[in-house]
Protein backbone atom coordinates (compact mmCIF):
# COMPACT_ATOMS: atom_id res chain seq x y z
CA UNK A 1 0.00 0.00 0.00
CA UNK A 2 1.45 3.33 -1.13
CA UNK A 3 1.36 6.19 1.31
CA UNK A 4 -0.12 9.31 0.05
CA UNK A 5 -0.02 12.91 1.33
CA UNK A 6 -3.70 12.71 2.41
CA UNK A 7 -2.40 10.14 4.88
CA UNK A 8 -2.15 10.25 8.64
CA UNK A 9 -1.41 7.83 11.42
CA UNK A 10 -3.39 8.02 14.87
CA UNK A 11 -1.02 6.88 17.75
CA UNK A 12 -3.77 5.53 20.47
CA UNK A 13 -3.22 6.20 23.82
CA UNK A 14 0.36 4.60 24.34
CA UNK A 15 0.41 5.47 28.04
CA UNK A 16 2.45 4.21 31.36
CA UNK A 17 -1.06 3.35 33.13
CA UNK A 18 -2.01 1.22 30.08
CA UNK A 19 1.73 -1.17 29.75
CA UNK A 20 2.84 -3.84 31.66
CA UNK A 21 3.13 -2.55 35.08
CA UNK A 22 0.33 -0.31 35.08
CA UNK A 23 -3.07 -0.18 36.50
CA UNK A 24 -4.64 -0.70 33.18
CA UNK A 25 -1.75 -2.69 31.65
CA UNK A 26 -2.94 -4.57 28.20
CA UNK A 27 -1.18 -7.66 28.06
CA UNK A 28 2.37 -6.87 25.43
CA UNK A 29 1.53 -3.57 24.73
CA UNK A 30 5.04 -2.19 25.60
CA UNK A 31 6.37 -5.40 22.67
CA UNK A 32 4.71 -3.11 20.19
CA UNK A 33 6.12 0.23 20.80
CA UNK A 34 9.13 -0.35 18.30
CA UNK A 35 6.78 -1.05 15.32
CA UNK A 36 4.87 1.73 15.89
CA UNK A 37 8.00 4.21 16.45
CA UNK A 38 9.21 2.52 13.16
CA UNK A 39 5.67 2.90 11.56
CA UNK A 40 6.00 6.57 12.24
CA UNK A 41 8.33 7.68 10.51
CA UNK A 42 7.03 6.24 7.16
CA UNK A 43 3.97 8.80 7.96
CA UNK A 44 4.39 12.19 7.51
CA UNK A 45 1.11 13.38 9.37
CA UNK A 46 1.23 11.96 12.98
CA UNK A 47 -1.75 12.52 15.43
CA UNK A 48 -0.92 10.68 19.39
CA UNK A 49 -4.00 10.51 21.90
CA UNK A 50 -4.19 10.26 25.68
CA UNK A 51 -6.50 9.65 28.14
CA UNK A 52 -6.64 12.18 30.33
CA UNK A 53 -9.04 11.54 33.63
CA UNK A 54 -9.79 13.84 36.90
CA UNK A 55 -10.08 12.36 39.70
CA UNK A 56 -13.33 11.05 40.47
CA UNK A 57 -14.13 10.11 36.88
CA UNK A 58 -17.40 7.90 36.13
CA UNK A 59 -14.73 5.19 34.54
CA UNK A 60 -13.00 4.46 37.56
CA UNK A 61 -14.76 1.24 39.48
CA UNK A 62 -13.40 3.60 42.88
CA UNK A 63 -16.10 6.38 41.92
CA UNK A 64 -18.84 4.00 43.12
CA UNK A 65 -19.44 2.08 46.46
CA UNK A 66 -19.12 -1.60 45.76
CA UNK A 67 -18.11 -1.93 42.11
CA UNK A 68 -15.54 -3.40 40.87
CA UNK A 69 -13.12 -3.05 37.73
CA UNK A 70 -13.85 -5.28 34.37
CA UNK A 71 -16.72 -6.86 35.28
CA UNK A 72 -18.84 -4.52 36.97
CA UNK A 73 -21.04 -1.52 34.99
CA UNK A 74 -23.10 1.55 35.94
CA UNK A 75 -25.80 3.09 33.77
CA UNK A 76 -24.83 6.91 32.62
CA UNK A 77 -26.58 9.13 30.97
CA UNK A 78 -24.87 8.24 27.52
CA UNK A 79 -25.44 4.41 28.24
CA UNK A 80 -24.07 1.45 29.98
CA UNK A 81 -20.44 1.94 31.33
CA UNK A 82 -17.24 -0.38 31.79
CA UNK A 83 -15.64 0.23 35.24
CA UNK A 84 -11.93 0.44 35.40
CA UNK A 85 -9.28 0.57 37.34
CA UNK A 86 -8.03 4.39 38.13
CA UNK A 87 -5.76 5.07 35.28
CA UNK A 88 -4.55 8.04 33.42
CA UNK A 89 -5.07 10.29 36.07
CA UNK A 90 -4.46 14.37 34.99
CA UNK A 91 -0.50 15.14 35.24
CA UNK A 92 0.66 11.82 36.59
CA UNK A 93 3.63 9.90 35.46
CA UNK A 94 0.90 6.76 34.66
CA UNK A 95 -0.91 9.62 32.20
CA UNK A 96 2.49 10.23 30.32
CA UNK A 97 2.83 8.92 26.93
CA UNK A 98 5.70 5.73 27.35
CA UNK A 99 9.12 6.89 27.52
CA UNK A 100 10.05 4.21 25.02
CA UNK A 101 7.74 6.42 22.41
CA UNK A 102 10.08 8.18 19.82
CA UNK A 103 7.56 10.22 17.08
CA UNK A 104 9.34 13.44 17.63
CA UNK A 105 7.56 14.85 14.46
CA UNK A 106 4.51 13.69 16.22
CA UNK A 107 1.87 17.21 14.80
CA UNK A 108 -0.84 16.64 17.49
CA UNK A 109 -1.51 15.35 21.08
CA UNK A 110 -5.35 14.87 21.55
CA UNK A 111 -6.46 14.69 25.03
CA UNK A 112 -9.95 13.11 25.50
CA UNK A 113 -11.62 11.75 28.64
CA UNK A 114 -11.05 14.97 30.91
CA UNK A 115 -14.98 15.72 31.62
CA UNK A 116 -15.88 14.17 35.09
CA UNK A 117 -19.15 12.70 34.02
CA UNK A 118 -18.55 11.50 30.26
CA UNK A 119 -16.16 8.33 29.41
CA UNK A 120 -14.43 8.76 26.01
CA UNK A 121 -12.85 5.62 24.53
CA UNK A 122 -12.61 7.61 20.76
CA UNK A 123 -10.39 9.64 19.33
CA UNK A 124 -13.45 11.42 17.80
CA UNK A 125 -16.61 11.63 20.11
CA UNK A 126 -17.03 11.21 23.75
CA UNK A 127 -19.19 7.99 25.05
CA UNK A 128 -22.40 10.13 24.82
CA UNK A 129 -21.47 9.99 20.66
CA UNK A 130 -22.60 13.82 20.90
CA UNK A 131 -19.98 15.72 22.36
CA UNK A 132 -16.56 16.13 19.86
CA UNK A 133 -13.28 16.03 20.39
CA UNK A 134 -12.50 18.28 17.35
CA UNK A 135 -10.02 15.82 15.76
CA UNK A 136 -12.87 15.39 12.79
CA UNK A 137 -12.28 19.14 12.01
CA UNK A 138 -8.80 19.58 12.38
CA UNK A 139 -8.32 16.38 9.77
CA UNK A 140 -10.62 18.15 7.69
CA UNK A 141 -9.10 21.28 7.70
CA UNK A 142 -5.79 19.55 6.85
CA UNK A 143 -7.20 17.92 3.76
CA UNK A 144 -6.40 14.10 5.42
CA UNK A 145 -9.12 12.06 4.55
CA UNK A 146 -7.58 8.78 4.83
CA UNK A 147 -6.47 6.48 8.30
CA UNK A 148 -4.09 4.36 9.87
CA UNK A 149 -4.94 3.66 13.20
CA UNK A 150 -2.24 1.60 16.20
CA UNK A 151 -1.88 1.70 19.41
CA UNK A 152 -4.25 0.71 22.57
CA UNK A 153 -7.21 -1.14 22.83
CA UNK A 154 -7.78 -2.55 20.03
CA UNK A 155 -11.23 -3.36 20.95
CA UNK A 156 -11.54 -0.12 22.96
CA UNK A 157 -10.00 3.10 21.96
CA UNK A 158 -8.35 1.92 18.69
CA UNK A 159 -11.27 0.13 17.86
CA UNK A 160 -14.00 2.81 18.42
CA UNK A 161 -11.78 5.63 16.90
CA UNK A 162 -11.23 3.87 13.70
CA UNK A 163 -15.20 2.74 13.93
CA UNK A 164 -16.45 6.89 14.51
CA UNK A 165 -13.61 8.03 12.22
CA UNK A 166 -15.41 6.11 9.34
CA UNK A 167 -18.95 7.05 10.06
CA UNK A 168 -17.57 10.63 9.80
CA UNK A 169 -16.76 9.62 6.13
CA UNK A 170 -12.54 9.29 6.62
CA UNK A 171 -11.45 6.17 5.00
CA UNK A 172 -9.82 3.75 8.17
CA UNK A 173 -7.47 1.37 8.15
CA UNK A 174 -6.29 -0.74 11.74
CA UNK A 175 -2.80 -2.04 11.83
CA UNK A 176 -3.39 -4.79 13.39
CA UNK A 177 -0.08 -6.29 14.36
CA UNK A 178 0.49 -2.62 15.71
CA UNK A 179 -2.38 -3.02 18.40
CA UNK A 180 -3.18 -5.24 21.52
CA UNK A 181 -6.43 -5.97 22.92
CA UNK A 182 -8.10 -5.90 26.76
CA UNK A 183 -9.90 -9.19 25.50
CA UNK A 184 -13.19 -8.67 28.15
CA UNK A 185 -15.88 -11.49 26.64
CA UNK A 186 -16.60 -10.70 23.14
CA UNK A 187 -14.92 -7.34 23.03
CA UNK A 188 -12.84 -8.61 20.00
CA UNK A 189 -15.01 -10.29 18.39
CA UNK A 190 -17.99 -7.20 18.47
CA UNK A 191 -15.43 -4.75 17.04
CA UNK A 192 -14.35 -6.92 14.31
CA UNK A 193 -17.85 -7.41 13.33
CA UNK A 194 -18.33 -3.77 13.48
CA UNK A 195 -15.08 -3.04 11.69
CA UNK A 196 -16.59 -5.17 8.53
CA UNK A 197 -19.79 -3.38 8.74
CA UNK A 198 -18.45 -0.23 8.48
CA UNK A 199 -15.54 -1.24 5.99
CA UNK A 200 -13.04 -0.67 7.97
CA UNK A 201 -9.63 -2.96 6.86
CA UNK A 202 -7.62 -4.74 9.15
CA UNK A 203 -3.54 -4.24 7.81
CA UNK A 204 -0.24 -5.40 8.88
CA UNK A 205 1.99 -2.92 9.00
CA UNK A 206 4.48 -4.59 6.59
CA UNK A 207 1.83 -3.79 3.97
CA UNK A 208 2.11 0.02 4.28
CA UNK A 209 5.15 1.01 1.79
CA UNK A 210 7.90 3.71 3.22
Amino acid sequence: MELRPTDALLIIDMQSDFLPGGPLAVAEGDVIIPGINALAQRFEHVILTQDWHPAGHISFASSHTGKQPFTDTVQAAYGTQTLWPDHCLQGTRGAELHPDLNIPHAEMILRKGFRRDIDSYSAFLENDKITGTGLAGYLRERKLNRLFFAGLAYDFCVGFSAIDGAKLGFESFVVEDLSRAVALPGTIENTNACFVSEGIQRISSASIAS
